[in-house]
């Protein structure tokens, strides 16, 4: 299996001052799959039990002179320490050099040992060159790609309603403060635009409702529901009528996923999964300069439901 790219100084924005120290703050290291059309890091998708996180980028958003190919139909998975990759990026740039070249290698440290693989990051001047090697885990054999490449396409599937949520730096700071209260997150959407937020203990209930949300999908008037009822009263009253879905989350983890604002996005999204299998934090990225979605960049974290009493 061969890859090598070019990276245009676009793309080392978006990985290093970007999407790795948003994804670095939710696990150490990710999965990366490369095709022949995209890149695409995916942290924990093989494990229904934390957050999940997939980046894609089309291969043009983040490289030039890409090439790549392998046995299992061009496609090669590897595991990557997101913080040694981000160091090698951030040092790299601090080189200057004209063209900073990655490319897939196997090394030995001695004629005995077995090669060991490497992105290599290569920063090249015009009397000089740096490189440096960042260990990967062993290409995925084909069966594992085939595993990561179905656990990507389930994940692909967008809730039947979207709201847009309010400014996310203030929503996490929201979020921190009902940490201390308690360990369970409810997460109520309502197909009017209605985003509820409670913490609640046997001693006390705390929340915040946000009203009249931009909504993607479906999408319903809010007419038919009273307006003098309170904040709980207008949840169970859309429940009732089948215009919410309400589902329960571990508040550190959605803390965790709302550092996702560290890839600057121009749009952020809440939904909940069909049959309440999981709630979606969805990201929305313009093209520089315009109102228009960049479709060739996507972020969305996936955070596992609590049953009923779990803690």
């Amino acid at each position: 299996m061969k890859f090598r790219a070019v990276l245009t100084d676009y793309g080392v924005n978006l990985l290093e001052r970007r999407f790795l120290p948003a994804l670095e703050k939710i696990g150490k290291t990710c999965h990366i799959l490369l095709t022949q059309h995209h890149v695409i890091l995916l942290h924990n998708v093989l494990n229904t039990s934390g957050v999940q996180a997939i980046a894609q980028f089309t291969k043009e958003a983040i490289f030039e002179d890409y090439r790549l190919s392998s046995q299992y139909d061009d496609r090669i998975a590897f595991t990557v320490d997101l913080g040694l990759l981000s160091r090698a990026l951030k040092s790299s740039v601090s080189m200057d050099g004209d063209l900073l070249q990655i490319k897939l290698v196997k090394k030995r440290a001695k004629i005995t040992d077995r090669p060991t693989p490497y992105l290599t990051i290569e920063s090249k001047g015009f009397r000089s060159a740096v490189v440096q090697d960042v260990p990967i885990s062993q290409p995925m054999p084909r069966v594992e790609v085939e595993e990561l490449q179905a656990a990507l396409d389930m994940a692909q599937d967008l809730p039947r309603t979207l709201v847009q949520v309010p400014n996310l730096m203030q929503l996490h700071a929201l979020v921190e403060r009902l940490k201390n209260v308690g360990e369970v997150l409810e997460v109520g959407v309502t197909q009017y635009g209605d985003l509820h937020l409670q913490v609640s203990t046997t001693l006390v209930s705390i929340g915040s409702e946000f009203r009249n949300l931009r909504v993607l999908g479906v999408r319903v008037d809010g007419n038919s529901i009273d307006a003098t009822l309170n904040s709980s009263e207008r949840l169970r009253d859309a429940l009732d009528k089948s215009l919410a879905s309400v589902v329960k989350v571990d508040v550190k983890q959605f803390v965790k996923s709302l550092q996702c604002h560290h890839t600057k996005p121009d749009a952020s999204f809440c939904g909940i999964a069909p049959n309440d299998g999981c709630l979606l934090i969805m990201l929305q990225y313009f093209i520089p300069g315009t109102r228009q979605t960049d479709n060739s960049i996507s972020l969305h974290y996936r955070l596992p439901v609590l049953l009923d009493g779990a803690n």
